[in-house]
């Protein structure tokens, strides 16, 4: 049962971190739209964040959360890791990140959005940090 828990973990985790990696991209596309005045690009990136939230990027992070929570309550004796509590601080952080996507997508969705283009290119570097050290600690368990 583990090792199923595991593989499907793996699973959500690799397409979350593909949307958390590709909807701030199309927020900078997004942006350089809104600049360009590009009416008709804004209307498809509206969609596009849209679906891919609500589509891919929030399924895959509750199952991510299931299988994770899952995975826990059959290894509780990770909880007393420091590895462990790393990782989920850092999952946390990701969660956050994510409502924070979503907080963006409405207000681009509203035209409200007065972020840069280079502000999103930035912020969209951020879950790279995050999943370079979940995988290390995952892996090597160091604490």
């Amino acid at each position: 049962m583990y090792l199923w828990m595991k593989a499907l973990h793996l699973i959500a985790m690799v397409t979350w971190f593909a949307a958390l990696f590709y909807l701030p991209r199309l927020f900078v596309y997004h942006a350089m739209a809104r600049d360009k005045g590009e009416q008709q690009a804004i209307d498809h990136f509206i969609v596009m964040e849209r679906k891919l939230y609500r589509g891919i990027m929030t399924p895959s992070m509750i199952a991510v959360l299931l299988f994770g929570g899952t995975m826990l309550y059959l290894m509780p004796s990770w909880l007393s890791q420091g590895w462990m509590h790393i990782k989920l601080t850092l999952v946390v952080l990701l969660i956050a990140y994510h409502h924070v996507c979503m907080i963006y997508l409405k207000q681009f969705a509203e035209g409200r959005c007065t972020k840069s283009h280079r502000f999103f290119r930035i912020f969209n570097e951020l879950p790279v940090i995050a999943l370079l050290v979940i995988v290390f600690l995952a892996v090597l368990k160091p604490f």
